[in-house]
């Protein structure tokens, strides 16, 4: 491919006033306002004070920051990008970057856990409205887990040196919802600071999680799946008292070396990949492990007997390839194994057991996706700014989740680049026939069936309960 055109022949004006660069907004929009993000935000989100109107148009910031966020924006100036073209004649009450900055910097504490319950409640009206969490009333399985994300200048609040060396960092909590089915989806996340232990808070948040998970429907089996830094009674403790089940990685404490080394070699069952998984200490690709079980383990062994759970321990091991075998004249005698223990009540068989909970890898996809999208920066000094950054970017994760599995089977699966860039920037000329907006879009657009098939979803009429 090459340009068709010299120089001297071609020139350029931005100086369209019926042009916009995000025409896919529109159904996003549309969805979030039939499933209720306006309403909510304006009955829970209740801002005091000269700079906020009284917290009247909390509303309008929010689902211009939630926009902003569909079209791309990772930074306040960036959400701009509403401001342009004939954005105006299609939607109302869009707020300039400086006044949602304002917005946001005004978040106190109070005000980010009224944000929060705007999103457990989106979220249930996202997968009522939607087939978001497909075979949730059988099986679903919420996720948690840890980041850090790094930050610049001595002026972030709550930025501190934290696990890796030298750098400054916040350390945002995860909690994900996926099906056998389906895609993840968020059920929470909380903003701490960058040197906060990454079970700090855990119990009280998972609880939060799973009841969220009931609210979006999740009414059959509930597991919840965590690495070993959430083993610990507080965790599993919670689980129990709301009626869900666990599977939590251990890590290789003396207890647990014990239990493992007991198990009889016959015990242990062969097990092969279909395709390699990397090993999480060295990185390696391995496509065959063994795996075994001691069906009634004790943990916390140490604590008061009500403190105290007995379950499953299931042990993967692969082959050490760092440290050779010794090796005889009858061949091999002692192979040197690596143990990748996990608790858990879930009944399921072993092999189903230990590759349900090796799933739990997919929630590293909802976090390299937010590096990639809102959270590539956290764009204010002030830490509650920055943890309402953090909701509202959990919010539009959600809408565009949403939005795919109204699209197509594909799109229920892509990632939010993905989304963003079939369905979401568009470009569109926009034209008024009687008393009518209509969207002149590009001919031949690759997507253009899923572009359409979501625009006249979201755009009839609601169905009948």
């Amino acid at each position: 491919m090459q340009v068709s055109h010299t120089p001297a022949t071609v020139s350029a004006a931005f100086d369209d006033l019926n042009l916009i660069a995000h025409a896919g907004l529109i159904p996003v929009m549309r969805l979030a306002e039939r499933c209720g993000l306006p309403r909510l935000a304006a009955e829970k989100v209740k801002l005091t004070g000269a700079k906020n109107s009284a917290g009247a148009s909390a509303h309008a910031k929010v689902t211009s920051i939630v926009g902003g966020m569909v079209a791309g924006a990772d930074s306040i100036d960036d959400l701009a990008v509403l401001r342009h073209g004939a954005m105006p004649a299609v939607f109302d009450g869009i707020r300039a970057p400086s006044t949602l900055g304002t917005f946001l910097r005004s978040f106190t504490h109070g005000h980010a856990l009224q944000l929060h319950a705007v999103h457990r409640q989106f979220l249930g009206e996202l997968a009522a409205h939607t087939p978001l969490l497909t075979g949730s009333g059988e099986k679903a399985f919420i996720d948690v887990d840890s980041t850090h994300k790094r930050v610049y200048g001595r002026a972030k609040q709550g930025a501190e040196y934290g696990r890796f060396k030298g750098i400054r960092t916040l350390h945002p909590l995860l909690a994900t919802i996926c099906t056998p089915h389906s895609r993840p989806v968020i059920a929470g996340v909380r903003m701490r600071r960058g040197k906060a232990a990454d079970s700090r808070g855990a119990p009280k948040f998972v609880a939060e999680a799973l009841a969220t998970a009931i609210e979006a429907g999740c009414t059959g089996l509930r597991v919840l799946r965590a690495d070993s830094q959430f083993y610990n009674a507080g965790v599993i403790a919670a689980c129990c008292r709301n009626g869900a089940h666990f599977s939590i990685t251990t890590g290789m404490n003396p207890s647990i070396k014990r239990a493992v080394h007991a198990i009889p070699d016959r015990a242990w069952q062969q097990i092969s990949y279909p395709t390699a998984v990397p090993n999480p200490t060295t990185g390696e690709l391995i496509s065959d492990a063994e795996v075994a079980e001691m069906p009634d383990y004790t943990a916390f062994a140490s604590r008061k007997k009500s403190e105290r759970v007995t379950a499953r321990l299931i042990v993967r091991r692969v082959r050490d390839l760092a440290k050779p075998a010794t090796v005889g004249e009858q061949g091999e005698l002692f192979p040197v194994w690596r143990y990748h223990p996990f608790f858990t009540d879930n009944s399921a068989p072993t092999l189903q057991a230990e590759r349900e909970h090796r799933h739990h890898a997919v929630i590293e996809q909802v976090i390299a996706d937010s590096k990639n999208s809102a959270l590539a920066h956290l764009p204010s000094g002030h830490f509650q700014a920055n943890a309402a950054w953090l909701t509202l970017w959990a919010m539009t994760y959600n809408l565009l989740r949403a939005a795919g599995a109204l699209t197509s089977s594909f799109h229920a699966k892509a990632t939010t680049a993905t989304l963003r860039a079939h369905l979401v920037q568009v470009p569109a000329r926009v034209a008024r026939s009687a008393r009518r907006i209509i969207l002149h879009l590009p001919h031949n657009w690759p997507w253009q069936h899923a572009w359409t098939h979501l625009f006249d979803t979201v755009h009839s009429p609601p169905a009948q309960a």
